[in-house]
């Protein structure tokens, strides 16, 4: 059982691979004021994402 829901999990994760963006040119996100940031997307980035729950 465990062996066919890894494989299930692994064609999952291909199938939505494939159908994504194949080229990103820039990410824009909004940060805590409301103003846009941008990230490239011809390098890697790393960035953190911390939410709260209130």
């Amino acid at each position: 059982m465990k062996k066919k829901l890894t494989v299930f999990s692994l064609i999952i994760t291909l199938f939505l691979v494939a159908c994504g963006q194949g080229d990103v040119d820039k990410v824009v996100l909004k940060n805590q004021d409301n103003v846009d940031v941008t990230f490239p997307g011809d390098k890697p980035t790393l960035f953190f994402f911390i939410t709260t729950y209130t």
